[in-house]
């Protein structure tokens, strides 16, 4: 039996209950998914140009596309959300003549962006802000939240890419959010190590936006420093196996004895 659209129609239907439903099945909503592919690739919506195939059906397989970016996000598979969002920039780009603009085009690519910031991608993203509607930079809340954390990014200012958390909205956002966070707390973690010998436990924690001593022994855990209870302090010991102990006092007693030859001379 060949592929209908009245049959990618169906499954589009069924993906969207499933997936917005309270107890949603993942597992039901990959399996709906892999039967979307199959047919869409059947009717050729995955490689469509102008006129083929039907619009109703690319507004179809639009909507099943969007779907997956939101599962993906939902299994955290972002390898698979970066596929779902390359294949509908087809749709939202070159597609643009053919089909009304779809409501999900600016939350999913403002949702876009922060994964480009939580992986430090920033070349890419600048690259996909120019293809956006200026006036979008603006009234768009979701691309002008992206825009807004880059900009604190940028300033080092990650005090306020932090105080943002409470206005992220959805759960989708939040997933690249805490990421972005991770990445900027590793970051700050990687110059502690080189600035400082040991920092009180509560400043690390203040510094590196981590809200309860718990979560700061876990990190300090991951990142191999050593915790000392009873002063309070997290000592980073990072050592080096290529450092050179330089021999202060030899270098200081050749200085003295230069100071005094150019004394000589002069």
């Amino acid at each position: 039996m060949s592929a209908s659209p009245k049959q990618l129609a169906t499954l589009r239907d069924q993906l969207k209950a499933e997936i917005g439903s309270p107890s949603t099945n993942l597992q039901k909503c990959n399996q709906l998914l892999a039967q979307s592919k199959i047919v869409m690739a059947e009717l050729g919506a995955f490689t469509p140009t102008p006129g083929k195939p039907d619009a109703s059906v690319l507004l179809v397989a639009r909507d099943i596309l969007e779907t997956g970016v939101y599962y993906s996000v939902r299994v955290k598979d972002i390898a698979s959300f970066e596929r779902y969002i390359a294949q509908l920039n087809t749709y939202y780009h070159d597609l643009a003549s053919v089909l009304p603009p779809s409501p999900q085009m600016y939350p999913l690519i403002g949702l876009n962006l922060l994964r480009l910031l939580s992986q430090n991608r920033l070349s890419e993203f600048h690259t996909s802000l120019e293809a956006i509607d200026p006036e979008q930079l603006q009234s768009s809340t979701f691309i002008k939240q992206a825009v807004d954390l880059e900009q604190f990014l940028m300033e080092g200012s990650y005090n306020k890419v932090w105080s943002t958390r409470s206005t992220v909205k959805g759960d989708e956002f939040m997933f690249f959010y805490d990421i972005l966070i991770n990445t900027i707390r590793n970051e700050i973690a990687g110059c502690s190590e080189k600035a400082y010998e040991f920092l009180p436990l509560q400043d690390a924690g203040t510094l590196l936006f981590l809200k309860n001593t718990e979560e700061i022994l876990n990190f300090a855990n991951q990142r191999g420093w050593k915790v000392n209870p009873v002063e309070q302090k997290i000592y980073f010991g990072t050592e080096d196996s290529n450092a050179v102990e330089i021999p202060q006092e030899q270098i200081i007693t050749q200085t003295l004895a230069y100071a005094r030859e150019l004394e000589r001379i002069v």
